[in-house]
């Protein structure tokens, strides 16, 4: 195990397990070359910084701010379930299933 290594979020642990259903020749690969490790680190990394990127980018496309927040909670609640549906949509089918 690396030093640098940190706990996989949802989306490094979704990606483990696709690779274990869908192509296990390839993950068991990578645990044979001591790659796997690295490989689920970058997915969960690039997969978080994109999750994060789409919804600060659908906030301020649909002008979801502190304002809203204060002004409707319940309305900012909603939004910000729906962006973060979108969001994490988009990032397991172009990062975790690719």
């Amino acid at each position: 195990m690396q030093d640098n290594y940190r706990e996989l979020t949802r989306f490094g642990i979704l990606r483990k397990q696709y690779l274990k259903e869908q192509y296990p020749s390839f993950y068991v690969q990578l645990l044979i070359k001591n790659e796997l490790d690295n490989h689920m680190q970058k997915i969960d990394e690039d997969a978080n910084d994109m999750y994060d990127l789409l919804i600060n980018q659908y906030k301020n496309k649909l002008n979801i701010n502190e304002e809203l927040k204060e002004k409707d909670p319940i309305k900012w609640m909603q939004e910000m379930n729906y962006i973060r549906h979108c969001a994490e949509e988009i990032v397991v089918n172009d990062i975790i299933y690719s």
